[in-house]
């Protein structure tokens, strides 16, 4: 049987399959920070700053002027599922929510009826750089969701499931699973709205490391989920024979077995899979919903009320330097790590 569907390359941002929306990838090698966790007027120069996508010496500031990010902007109808692998992430909403996470953390937000929400990259150390790497991940939330109340839970390094899988040469390939099941390992709970939320959607969300020569099998699923393999560092695979280069995406089968033989250099993977939801889909920049008419009413109520205002003094909302990992959710409680 073909387990191998489509192959192509990475590209910017990553191509998804419903009920996915959007991945986008992040890397950048940024320096050290100023006194105020951002960078130097001098260290901008040439740069589109606003609307920086360039890698320039390595980094880019994406929406943010002195600190890379993305500042204020509104959601609705979808989540966000932010990984977070390396660096520093700065959260604050329009419900007065906030958060910082870090290496090995995740957070996932339900937009759902509207919220606005700043995500910003401090640079934290003054001496050494301040590399970030991040994966951004929209998963669509069906009609039945769309309109529910916005929050946000934080799935913490040390309590996500991990796995370290050992074939017979004792090569190893860790699984962080960050969303759905393999084998007899399952997820922290997603968001209660979520896709995700019934085992019968089948999402699966994880992130992969194999060594070198390791071999791994990614076990079936639904049949009649999508999946898609994101082969984004390390040099070849191997998967059910066929030889793949990096910074390709694999689409493969779902109900299937999936063989995956690494090279001779460590391989990392993100693997996107779930059940689609199977409705229209009708995007406006952060609005996704089922019909025109319904884009239409976001921009209204975004233009009439601003999905709560924004309660922080700057738009791009960064916490105090030596502040750990927390969340402070809209309800009072707060999550210090």
């Amino acid at each position: 049987m073909r387990k191998i569907l489509n192959i192509q390359p990475l590209g910017f941002p990553w191509k998804t399959q419903d009920p996915f929306l959007f991945c986008a990838y992040h890397r950048d090698e940024y320096p050290k920070g100023n006194a105020n966790m951002g960078l130097d007027p001098e260290q901008l120069q040439g740069r589109n700053i606003g609307q920086d996508f360039y890698l320039k010496e390595g980094w880019r500031m994406y929406h943010g002027t002195n600190m890379p990010g993305f500042p204020y902007h509104p959601h609705r109808g979808f989540e966000t599922i932010t990984i977070n692998k390396e660096g520093v992430v700065d959260h604050s909403d329009s419900l007065g929510a906030s958060g910082r996470f870090m290496a090995g953390d995740v957070q996932w937000m339900t937009a759902g009826k509207g919220i606005q929400h700043s995500e910003m990259f401090p640079l934290i150390n003054e001496e050494i750089g301040n590399p970030l790497e991040i994966f951004q991940i929209w998963l669509n939330l069906p009609k039945v969701s769309k309109m529910v109340d916005p929050h946000f839970k934080m799935l913490w390094n040390e309590d996500i499931p991990v796995i370290n899988h050992k074939d017979d040469s004792n090569r190893i390939t860790t699984v962080q699973v960050i969303a759905g099941r393999v084998n007899n390992t399952s997820a922290l709970e997603s968001t209660p709205n979520s896709w995700a939320a019934s085992p019968k959607n089948a999402v699966g969300v994880y992130t992969i490391k194999m060594e070198p020569n390791a071999i791994w099998t990614l076990p079936k699923t639904n049949s009649e989920a999508s999946r898609s393999l994101f082969f984004y560092k390390g040099e070849t695979i191997e998967v059910e024979g066929q030889v793949i280069d990096s910074n390709h995406i694999i689409e493969a089968v779902a109900g299937e077995n999936i063989i995956i033989k690494n090279g001779d250099s460590e391989a990392y993977f993100l693997i996107l899979e779930g059940k689609p939801i199977g409705e229209p889909v009708v995007q406006h920049g952060p609005f996704v919903m089922n019909t025109q008419e319904e884009i239409r009413d976001a921009m209204r109520e975004y233009g009439k009320t601003q999905f709560g205002g924004w309660p922080w003094k700057e738009t791009e909302v960064a916490h105090p330097r030596k502040k750990g990992r927390f969340a402070l959710h809209s309800n009072g409680k707060e999550e210090i790590k």
